[in-house]
C-alpha cells in the first residue's frame, strides 16, 4: 500500500499539473474561453506597458503571453505524466512563474481578488515541493545497521532520549 506521503504528492502533482495545463491554454488559444483569453491579452498589454524594459529587450505582451502559457502547459504535463526528478523541476519552474506573475499584479496594482488564485497555487506548489524533497521515512526493520555482520539499531533509535531513563 501507498504512504501517506506518496498519494499526497501523487494528489498535488496530479492536481496542480492540470490546473497549469488548462491555465497554460487559455493562454495560448480562445478555444476553452474566449472571455478569458481577451482578459489574458489586456493583463499582459498592462504587464509589458508596466515595465518598459520588457519593451527595450523587444519583449512583446503577445510573446510574453505565450512563452508563459507555453511553460505553464509543458510543466503542467511533466507535473502529471512524468515521473520522478522532472516533476520536482517543474514544481520549481512553476514555482518562479508564480512568482512573476504575482510581481506583475502588484506592479499593475491589481486588487487582491484578481491574484488570489496564484497565490493559492503559489502555496500549494511550496508544499509540494517541501513534501517531496523530504526524505522517505524508513519502516523500523529497515532501521538496521549492519555492523561486522551484525545487526543493530541505528544510535539515535538505541539511545534513550535526553533526560529520560531506559527501563528494562
Amino acid at each position: 500500500m501507498a504512504s501517506p506521503r506518496t498519494i499526497t504528492i501523487v494528489a498535488l502533482s496530479v492536481a496542480l499539473g492540470l490546473f497549469f495545463v488548462f491555465m497554460g491554454t487559455i493562454k495560448l488559444t480562445p478555444r476553452l474561453s474566449r472571455d478569458a483569453y481577451n482578459e489574458m491579452k489586456r493583463a499582459y498589454k498592462s504587464y509589458v506597458r508596466a515595465l518598459p524594459m520588457l519593451k527595450k529587450m523587444g519583449v512583446s505582451s503577445i510573446l510574453l503571453r505565450k512563452s508563459i502559457g507555453a511553460l505553464e502547459v509543458a510543466c503542467g504535463i511533466v507535473m502529471t505524466l512524468v515521473p520522478g526528478r522532472p516533476k520536482d523541476v517543474a514544481n520549481f519552474l512553476l514555482l518562479l512563474l508564480v512568482l512573476a506573475v504575482l510581481f506583475f499584479h502588484q506592479l499593475v496594482g491589481d486588487p487582491l481578488k484578481r491574484y488570489a488564485h496564484a497565490l493559492v497555487f503559489g502555496i500549494l506548489l511550496t508544499c509540494r515541493l517541501l513534501i517531496a524533497r523530504q526524505p522517505e521515512e524508513l519502516p523500523p526493520e529497515k532501521r538496521m545497521l549492519s555492523v561486522n555482520g551484525d545487526e543493530q539499531p541505528l544510535l539515535h533509535e538505541a539511545a534513550p532520549e535526553k533526560g529520560k531513563m531506559k527501563v528494562s
